[in-house]
């Protein structure tokens, strides 16, 4: 899976196109609170962006959504449907993520299959409301040493609060990838491109 994780806000449609557009393979599409035929016409047209730019495209939540449009993925919030669940629904040719903030949420998210995790929040974010403890960079390193002591290899996202100096920090630890909404929305293409520029973490 690719290092550089988007994850939507709103305006969802052209934070996505933007994206895209600078290159970016991975997206999440995160609606809250939503009707279910908002999130169905957005995650068409969102389908639609990530297609033209090859990028995969993930679902928060919505696992019949997920099945109903053969999006790429579902991404599973420690609230949200069980993993085993959504597979029993989805079947073995969708992605499944989940949510994690501690070394044993990791190993439950092991044991119920999921392809992987995205563990935070490294910082405080105001873009999740009920926020777990953060993690800072000590608390990566600690969680991922014991994974990989255990012979864990899942791709492991960090997530919550990471600006560009962050994103430099966290390369310095064993994580797979970093996963980001602030950082990349509401921002024009030719900025988004510099940030890309400016971060090796990025270039896969």
């Amino acid at each position: 899976m690719d290092k550089l994780y988007y994850i939507s806000q709103p305006d969802h449609l052209q934070n996505i196109q933007n994206v895209c557009e600078a290159g970016v393979k991975l997206v999440q599409l995160r609606t809250k609170n939503e009707n279910s035929e908002l999130v169905m016409k957005l995650a068409l047209e969102a389908q639609a962006i990530c297609g033209k730019y090859g990028a995969t495209f993930i679902i928060n939540d919505q696992v019949e959504i997920t099945k109903a449009i053969q999006a790429d993925g579902v991404h599973l919030g420690t609230e949200d449907m069980c993993p085993l669940k959504a597979r029993e629904i989805l079947g073995s040719n969708f992605l499944i993520g989940g949510t994690a903030n501690t070394y044993q949420d990791c190993m439950d998210l092991i044991a119920k299959k999921v392809d992987y995790i995205g563990l935070g929040p490294f910082q405080f974010t105001e873009t999740k409301k009920k926020l777990s403890p953060v993690l800072g960079i000590t608390g990566y390193i600690t969680i991922l040493q014991k994974l990989k002591q255990n012979g864990h290899m899942l791709p492991v996202y960090a997530i919550g609060g990471i600006a560009l100096p962050e994103a430099k920090e966290l390369q310095t630890t064993d994580i797979h990838g970093i996963a980001v909404s602030g950082l990349l929305s509401n921002t024009t293409l030719p900025n988004i491109s510099q940030v890309l520029a400016h971060c090796d973490f990025f270039k896969n």
